[in-house]
């Protein structure tokens, strides 16, 4: 099955791609999952959510009383319990219509397993090629792109062995995602997942943090903490191939960005935008 992005047909566009770093705040002020709602359409937002990442019992059920709190339109959640689910026409069909996916946090390998490489997972990349937008939190966040972050060590310095990479859904191959960033001190795996091969660009999200990916490759920060974007496109020497396991990596001339709300980072063409100089470009 292929893993990579979906092509857009005729004059569709992206929809949003929206990694949460987990945790996100529900009830006092939650501005990422407002965001998202009126982003699928707000009182006509048409939304899924699939909790199979999960095994509490009420976590579908807890995401939409609060998306339908927010006024979205309907709002249902898709349990998805094994792979013969995933080729259920009823399952397929109660997408047709969707304006959102919103994918819950839990163990990124159960999501995987399960969906990864199915009709299911086609279907998704498709939507999201045709202008649907798709949310992911925690595990939700990290299966988004083409090579997802299964586990790891925690600290900031890259190891050899010190990741485990597996295919996720493919929705975008140019950002490899780790989520829970700051609080779970996860940048040395990031950067031992960027050392394997420098061509994609690492985003880091900090919990009750979300990166808003454009149609455009554009991602903007929102929320309350920060996103650390590490970017190898000019890395001049990985010591990856030379090492033994749990042995440091040497990693030469990588760019890192620390993003807070508001800010911005073009994916394609790795630049990075803080909230001053958007705001003398709309003045100007």
């Amino acid at each position: 099955m292929n893993m990579r992005p979906a092509l857009s047909t005729g004059n569709a566009k992206r929809g949003y791609l929206i990694p949460i770093g987990g945790a996100e705040e529900k009830e006092v002020n939650p501005v990422i999952l407002k965001r998202f709602v009126e982003l699928c359409g707000g009182n006509k937002a048409n939304i899924v959510v699939i909790p199979t990442a999960s095994r509490l019992a009420d976590t579908g059920s807890l995401y939409v009383e609060l998306f339908e709190k927010m006024g979205a339109a309907k709002v249902d959640f898709m349990q998805l319990k094994s792979r013969k689910d995933c080729e259920r026409p009823s399952f397929l069909e109660r997408l047709d219509d969707v304006t959102g996916i919103f994918i819950t946090g839990g163990n990124q390998l159960r999501l995987s397993t399960i969906v990864g490489g199915t009709p299911f997972a086609d279907k998704l990349r498709y939507l999201n090629a045709h202008y649907v937008h798709v949310a992911g939190t925690s595990a939700g966040a990290a299966i988004l792109p083409e090579h997802m972050i299964a586990g790891g060590d925690s600290g900031p310095t890259p190891t050899q062995a010190g990741v485990t990479l597996t295919p996720g859904l493919g929705f975008i191959n140019t950002v490899v995602i780790d989520q829970h960033f700051r609080e779970r001190d996860r940048l040395g795996r990031l950067l031992t997942a960027l050392a394997y091969n420098p061509y994609a660009c690492g985003i880091g999200i900090d919990e009750d943090t979300a990166a808003f990916i454009g149609p455009d490759g554009v991602l903007e920060v929102v929320g309350s903490g920060g996103i650390t974007v590490v970017d190898p496109s000019e890395l001049e020497y990985s010591s990856i191939a030379e090492i033994r396991k749990g042995e440091v990596v040497s990693l030469t001339n990588v760019r890192l960005h620390i993003l807070a709300a508001g800010a911005r980072f073009d994916t394609v063409n790795r630049k990075p935008y803080v909230a001053a100089e958007l705001e003398a470009e709309e003045l100007a």
